[in-house]
């Protein structure tokens, strides 16, 4: 047998194990985690969190070599603007404390290069904002780029998708609200007792459907939590993908994410995306822009000219 067929049996069956488990998806009651003083004072330090990752991209039925970088910073977020407010004192109860997840990967085809980067705003009190207010997805390549844009209004995301594609684009759509695959970063990181687990509806992440040229949809998924001694691995099964996406992380807090891993078939052969905690750094980057400051880029074992 194949390697390609034999990793496809695999996911196979791992799709028909966790499609055992027909619970409906469930949160444990809310640990009001956000509200202790070990939370406040790693959140809201004034500092954001930098982690730098080893990435093996699978891409045109290839593994391809990259870095990939995942931020998380908390900032006062406007609720109905849905943007980062300039002067938060005055925006009285417009205002809410966001998680903000800025996600890039980069990586090369052949002679050209791939640059992805994800945003996504899921607000720190998840009892009076149980769903995350906004996710942007934009890609760019030498063919053409694409943007994507998610904002929940009045119990639906309204969906903005521009592209160079002629089926992507330019569209405007609405989507049911659903859990975002793009917000579990954020809900691991504020409080991975409220994963959802069982079956439930998702909208697969905005990475993954650029890449598959698949539209933005609500889908049918399992999810299951596993532990060891130090690290927790959660587990989505997207079925009508015939895809898993595996993201481990630490087990006490802040709960960093160590990894994670997508398999799925690609122009019909198994294939996966996987990612390595490479290095982590904890700096206020924003005022970090001069070129006296490049060094830190060494410092994530990041290239100093690339992004």
């Amino acid at each position: 047998m194949k390697s390609s067929q034999a990793y496809l049996l695999v996911l196979l069956i791992s799709f028909l194990s966790i499609s055992c488990n027909r619970n409906a998806a469930s949160q444990s009651s809310r640990s009001k985690l956000n509200e202790t003083d070990v939370f406040k004072n790693y959140w809201y330090s004034g500092k954001a969190e930098l982690n730098s990752f080893i990435l093996e991209q699978s891409r045109y039925g290839e593994l391809r070599d990259g870095k990939a970088v995942l931020i998380f910073v908390t900032e006062d977020f406007s609720q109905k603007k849905q943007v980062k407010l300039d002067d938060p004192e005055k925006a009285g109860n417009d205002k809410t404390s966001v998680l903000k997840m800025n996600f890039t990967k980069n990586f090369v085809t052949g002679i050209y290069p791939y640059s992805m980067m994800l945003s996504v705003f899921t607000p720190v009190s998840r009892d009076q904002f149980p769903n995350s207010l906004k996710a942007t997805m934009t890609s760019q390549e030498w063919c053409g780029h694409v943007f994507n844009q998610l904002n929940l209004r009045d119990k639906e995301y309204y969906v903005s998708a521009y592209s160079y594609f002629e089926q992507e684009g330019d569209e405007k759509t609405t989507v049911n609200n659903a859990i975002l695959e793009d917000e579990l970063w954020n809900i691991i990181r504020l409080d991975p007792e409220n994963l959802p687990v069982g079956d439930f509806l998702m909208i697969p992440g905005l990475f993954f459907t650029r890449l598959r040229h698949s539209d933005i949809k609500e889908t049918l998924v399992n999810a299951v939590k596993s532990e060891s001694e130090s690290e927790m691995l959660y587990t989505v099964a997207v079925k009508d993908q015939e895809r898993i996406l595996a993201i481990r992380f630490e087990k006490s807090f802040p709960h960093k994410i160590l990894g994670w891993e997508e398999s799925f078939t690609e122009r019909g052969n198994a294939t996966r995306t996987k990612a390595v905690l490479d290095k982590t750094l904890i700096l206020d980057y924003w005022t970090k822009n001069k070129n006296e400051f490049r060094y830190l880029r060494d410092s994530l074992h990041l290239s100093p000219n690339n992004y």
